[in-house]
């Protein structure tokens, strides 16, 4: 990309970039003003630092021309100076739905394609973060959702959990940039645009125009308090969960901590698609234990047997 006077909304997407430059980068862009932004700025890093940035494009095929679109969006990245890889993925609808089954085979292929020592930038937004907090909200989920989507996860980094979505759009427009307008992303069929939409702006209307910055406020310090559970859970299962679980021992818990210990001790057991109704029927084996044979939940059943649960096969 040519040299050329940062704007205000440029500079700062650039500013959170840099807060996370410290080795090569693989820039994740559908083409989005979010996504489009972050490239950019990233291949202005690299210019500044001399660390590696390139792109990848991920193709889901969930609309009518979408190789086009993909190429187009690799277009616009050449013209920003990165090259870009596409990554053509089939999507599982089945269970989780379209916007589930997207996002596991986007992530999955992304974290394939990163080489080692390359981070995953993503595009989420300071707004795609408030909407992850009141979804979490509207499904009754645990703190660990309220927490929202994590700044750094594995390979994948999320630097602009801090910048408004208006701020990539303004970016986009200084640099003179086209992006991309999912028409996925203004479907109602889809819950989260249904947020993004019409739930969000009803509460910035009636509440104030800081009901985002709210709520992303909010999962930061939901994060702080489901990390802090999360490993003291972690510490009580290695010290306790060999050969099964002592009902004496996970009755003494408390409640925040006895059901993180058995998330993560079904988990291992080989569980799957674990909901709080399914952890709190196994708690029940200790704490409502009136003699039953067995729960069942998705991938594994399990017993209480001479004062422990332990998994049942057959």
């Amino acid at each position: 990309m040519a040299r050329r006077a940062l704007g205000p909304a440029t500079l700062e997407v650039v500013q959170a970039v840099e807060a996370v430059a410290d080795g090569p980068m693989l820039v994740a862009c559908s083409g989005g003003p979010d996504s489009l932004a972050l490239a950019a700025a990233a291949a202005v890093v690299g210019t500044r630092t001399g660390l590696g940035v390139r792109a990848a494009v991920v193709d889901h095929g969930l609309q009518s021309g979408s190789d086009d679109i993909a190429a187009g969006v690799v277009a616009k990245l050449a013209g920003l100076g990165l090259d870009a890889v596409v990554l053509r993925v089939a999507v599982d609808a089945a269970g989780g739905g379209v916007e589930a089954g997207a996002r596991e085979a986007r992530y999955a292929a992304l974290a394939e394609e990163a080489a080692p020592g390359e981070v995953v930038l993503l595009g989420h937004t300071l707004d795609d973060q408030a909407e992850t907090v009141l979804l979490g909200l509207a499904r009754g989920s645990g703190t660990r959702s309220l927490a929202g989507m994590p700044f750094r996860r594995d390979v994948f980094v999320r630097p602009l959990l801090g910048v408004r979505a208006a701020t990539t759009a303004a970016a986009c427009t200084e640099l003179g940039l086209t992006a991309w307008l999912d028409p996925h992303n203004t479907d109602d069929r889809f819950t989260r645009a249904r947020v993004r939409h019409r739930v969000l702006p009803v509460l910035e209307t009636e509440l104030g125009p800081g009901v985002a910055l709210a709520l992303a406020r909010s999962a930061e310090l939901a994060r702080a308090d489901a990390d802090l559970l999360d490993d003291l859970a972690a510490r009580e299962l290695a010290d306790h969960g060999a050969g099964g679980l002592d009902c004496d021992w996970l009755a003494g818990l408390h409640p925040a901590l006895l059901t993180r210990v058995l998330r993560d001790w079904l988990r291992a057991a080989g569980a799957v698609d674990l909901s709080a109704a399914g952890i709190a029927a196994v708690a029940s084996l200790v704490t409502d234990w009136h003699g039953q044979r067995w729960v069942e939940v998705p991938g594994v059943r399990i017993g209480r047997e001479e004062g422990r649960l332990a998994v049942r096969r057959g």
